[in-house]
């Protein structure tokens, strides 16, 4: 399999998106709405047996102030305030099992992994309901909403997403002027949505992310879930200016141009799921410093447990844990 691009235009690609003149208002709105709505942030302790990783229930406020579930995964051996990654998972995935995704915490992090509303079924599992939006759609979230900016589910996705940024920072373990933001896939494009949402960011890794370049990408997958798009159109055919229109809000390519973070990126040439294409738009867009990685021989499954790894010892460096 090649790229759907010749590398070398891969490396000066910088998207198709229309960015709609009031992207700022629109999510300045969105956010100073939900901040405004916000509730207490609540931390308890579960217990596991586990004798090098402490665990507590966190719920926060995300957007309009709903309650948002995560798990907080802490160092039981620590000195002072530790930085903090917060992490969000890819499509269909929940916060998880207990003792699931120990590796931040023992490399030395605060850990706060976000829950996925309305998902948390497909691989993983999730406890945070999404009561928006009971018109027609295509199964997945791809299509809830997706006629109107304000009703589209990404939009309370992201806000979240900021949210538990906000809510991390509120904790007593973590410092606050040390936070980093990861993902993969739908995760890694979230996590690039915070970075250009919260200007503060010390860091962000974003693995073959998922929600960049529509315009390409709604055209140039053949797989879900970008596909779930293209079947909406193809039964709702006089919805296409209107569903490119509320896209553009949600354009990782959009959070690039302004994000200030740290970045690692990563892209696999063989990726089905992403093409590299509508990765390398949000990367050459991307207005902080930032670096990538390519895994040639790669599907969606990226780096694996190696870029894990790079990840980690990346971010013990910059934010010197």
């Amino acid at each position: 399999m090649l790229p759907d691009m010749p590398r070398a235009e891969l490396l000066t690609y910088t998207g198709s998106t229309t960015e709609p003149a009031d992207f700022d208002a629109f999510w300045t709105e969105t956010l100073d709405e939900s901040r405004s709505a916000a509730s207490g942030v609540t931390v308890e302790p579960v217990e596991t047996g586990l004798q090098t990783v402490e665990l507590y229930d966190l719920t926060f406020p995300g957007y309009l102030g709903q309650p948002v579930r995560a798990w907080l995964r802490l160092p039981a051996h620590r000195e002072g305030r530790l930085p903090a990654v917060v992490q969000y998972v890819g499509y269909g995935g929940g916060r998880g099992h207990q003792v699931e995704n120990l590796l931040w915490s023992s490399a030395g992090f605060a850990h706060v992994l976000m829950d996925t509303r309305g998902q948390g079924s497909g691989w993983s599992v999730g406890l945070t309901p999404d009561p928006h939006d009971g018109h027609p759609q295509i199964p997945g979230v791809m299509t809830r909403g997706i006629e109107d900016p304000a009703t589209y589910y990404y939009r309370r996705l992201f806000t979240d997403a900021v949210r538990a940024v906000d809510a991390a920072r509120t904790l007593d373990a973590v410092d606050p002027d040390r936070v980093a933001v990861v993902g993969g896939s739908q995760g890694g494009g979230t996590a690039l949505a915070v970075a250009g949402l919260v200007s503060d960011l010390s860091g962000l890794v974003a693995d073959v992310p998922f929600l960049c370049d529509f315009p390409r990408a709604i055209r140039q997958a053949d797989t879900d879930p970008y596909r779930e798009v293209a079947r909406y159109l193809a039964t709702h055919r006089d919805r296409t200016d209107q569903v490119q229109r509320t896209l553009a809000y949600f354009d990782g390519v959009s959070f690039a141009r302004r994000a200030l973070a740290n970045a690692r990126f990563s892209v696999a040439l063989m990726d089905e799921i992403c093409p590299p294409s509508t990765v390398y738009a949000a990367y050459n867009s991307y207005r902080g410093p930032k670096e990538i990685t390519e895994w040639e021989f790669n599907g969606h499954e990226g780096g694996g447990p190696q870029a894990d790894h790079d990840a980690v010892r990346a971010l013990q460096r910059l934010l010197r844990a």
